[in-house]
């Protein structure tokens, strides 16, 4: 079982996604953020398309360090 002091170390991520023109489908921006960062920016949240990553792998403005998520290995993708 998870001891709730270790989920405190995580926080909710989610992929920024564009619209291809040409197509319609959603393709991934390259980026992925924190909810509020994401709202503060301007971008809309599918609250059902949220991953868990380590809060320090976030920067100052709550978006996901990709360098630093390579750097550790995890059986989830983000």
């Amino acid at each position: 079982m998870t001891d709730s002091s270790d989920m405190l170390n995580f926080i909710e991520v989610f992929n920024v996604m564009n619209v291809d023109p040409d197509t319609g489908h959603a393709v991934w921006s390259g980026l992925t953020g924190s909810r509020s960062a994401l709202q503060r920016d301007g971008f809309m949240v599918d609250p059902k398309a949220g991953a868990l990553c380590p809060k320090e792998w976030l920067d100052e403005r709550g978006y996901l360090d990709a360098e630093l998520a390579r750097q550790h290995p995890r059986p989830w993708g983000i």
